[in-house]
């Protein structure tokens, strides 16, 4: 009843316009060119805003497949006094460099598949299939800091630490030469000491882990990478052979914490993927059978459940009496990843309103899980005693079990709901805040920005026709004295050709634009850069 009735808040889409533009291969513009800045950027804005995202889609006469499969393309923003310039690089992974050698797709992605050298014979194509395949070292997904450096990370276990400054490639690194997992996440969480935390999976006789990693804030030497990384916690997954897709976690003051939600990997079709000529993706799928488990991890463990959900991107988390208060976007179905195949992102016309239409929608949502369980606390009542709120926490048996709290109005239905969630992170990470932003998506990518006000669950919106904004940015301030004291910034990215991509710059607190910098060449629409507070901003 709950998703039916969302459903209809929500509505059916009609004539979306084509966006298969901004999914379309690019050069690279590896010199600095001037922007266009119209309006008044603030010059107290000193740096660079760095992004990170696919920007060639195609290889040769190889096409790939799916939208997290394209080459990273690096970008940088300088900001000076009011004027920006642009450049971009592509990263060079050790894929892109062996793809553009041989001019054709030679290393298998999310959702392509290699295929045997069409130089060959039969019987050597066939053979090739038995071979071990390469790993993607495409790291396309975000940005981030260890130890003061930049790295160029996806979801694998290789990252390529670049020059903020000139974009370049410098070392790849290999989590699993430091710690025994198979990957990480792109979104690691930082403490205000330096502290980085992350998750990357482990695979066994035993059957697949989640495991909680620790890197710590400083180099011993300069050439040092993540030495020193430790696994704080292993999880064990539900499902030995099937464990979980995720793509961030949470993390408060104290507590560290993890949500097996029921995307699942069907491990066995994806290691046999390559004899059967099908792509990771082919394994990735949704188990509406299965409930979500929040994992809490501090110096032990605790294990929370709630019904079947998806998420992707926390907003924040934070301790409040003996509650840890959880806020982050969801939806109640998980059948999204692959929908966003490159040729769904190219439709038009009714094609494309039906592959939006069919999709799930993310919403913002509170969980409050009570920190004080133990063999006394009583079953079947609610335990979340916080005043004015409608989440629920009940213990049944040795679990307590779950229900969320909107973190919205009736007015987010109609912006198709909220992801890429933004708050000003160096100040209010891990503690009470207000405010959070990110993108509205009446599309298959963002096309509003969104603020929204936890005190009265209001929200202010930045929309312009055409254009669609990327993940938002909080920089604070200098002088701030309030929570929302200070810009924010999005590459808004348009498929029309006469038209420029641009960075937008908007008074946080007002909503309204600052200014913007024109582009004067075209930029694919990316996922996410210098979040999680990794602005190269100095205050001057």
């Amino acid at each position: 009843l709950k998703i039916m009735n969302l459903e209809i808040k929500q509505g059916n889409m009609h004539d979306l316009p084509s966006i298969e533009n901004i999914v379309t291969s690019v050069e690279e513009t590896p010199q600095a060119i001037s922007t266009k800045v119209t309006g008044q950027i603030p010059e107290w804005i000193n740096g660079s805003f760095l992004r990170n995202g696919p920007g060639k889609f195609e290889i040769g006469n190889d096409k790939f497949n799916h939208w997290f499969d394209g080459m990273a393309l690096l970008h940088q923003f300088k900001i000076s006094k009011g004027q920006v310039t642009y450049k971009s690089r592509f990263l060079c992974s050790d894929c892109y460099l062996y793809n553009k050698e041989n001019n054709r797709i030679m290393v298998s992605e999310y959702g392509t598949v290699a295929m045997p050298d069409p130089c060959k014979n039969f019987f050597q194509r066939f053979l090739s299939r038995f071979e071990i395949p390469r790993n993607s070292d495409n790291a396309s997904v975000s940005l981030v800091t260890y130890k003061g450096d930049y790295y160029a990370c996806t979801e694998s276990n290789f990252m390529y630490r670049v020059d903020p400054e000139t974009l370049e490639t410098m070392k790849k690194v290999d989590w699993s030469k430091f710690v025994a997992v198979n990957g990480s996440t792109a979104h690691p969480h930082t403490d205000p000491d330096g502290t980085t935390y992350n998750m990357g999976n482990s695979y066994t006789i035993k059957g697949a882990f989640y495991n909680i990693i620790k890197v710590p804030p400083t180099k011993k030497k300069p050439t040092e990478t993540l030495e020193g990384a430790t696994v704080l916690c292993t999880i064990p997954s539900i499902e030995r052979t099937r464990p979980s897709y995720y793509h961030s976690f949470a993390m408060t003051e104290n507590y560290l914490v993890f949500i097996e939600i029921p995307i699942k990997l069907d491990l066995l079709k994806i290691v046999t993927g390559r004899l059967r000529g099908t792509s990771i993706s082919d394994g990735v799928y949704w188990d509406s059978n299965l409930d979500t488990i929040f994992y809490v991890i501090h110096k032990q463990t605790g294990k929370y459940r709630a019904k079947p959900m998806t998420t992707f991107h926390q907003i924040n988390a934070y301790e409040e009496g003996n509650f840890l208060i959880m806020d982050l976007c969801a939806s109640d179905n998980g059948e999204t990843i692959n929908n966003y195949m490159i040729q769904n992102l190219r439709k038009s016309g009714e094609a494309l309103n039906e592959v939006y239409n069919k999709m799930c929608k993310m919403f913002p949502r509170r969980f409050v899980l009570p920190l004080n369980v133990n063999d006394d606390t009583p079953c079947d009542q609610n335990l979340n005693t916080r005043p004015n709120s409608t989440a629920t926490a009940v213990k049944i048996a040795n679990e307590v079990h779950c229900t969320h709290e909107d973190l919205h109005g009736e007015d987010l239905y109609k912006y198709g709901g909220l992801e890429f969630p933004q708050i000003n992170y160096a100040k209010y990470n891990t503690r009470p805040y207000r405010y959070f932003y990110g993108c509205g998506f009446r599309h298959l990518v963002g096309d509003t920005l969104i603020k929204m006000d936890l005190e009265g669950k209001h929200m202010m919106v930045w929309e312009e026709p055409g254009f669609y904004p990327s993940e938002p940015v909080f920089i604070p301030s200098p002088d701030a004295t309030e929570e929302d004291d200070g810009v924010l910034m999005s590459v808004v990215i348009t498929p029309d050709k006469d038209k420029s991509a641009f960075l937008l710059v908007l008074d946080a607190k007002s909503f309204q634009e600052l200014g913007r910098a024109e582009v004067p060449v075209n930029i694919p629409y990316g996922f996410h850069g210098t979040g999680l507070g990794y602005i190269v901003i100095s205050y001057c």
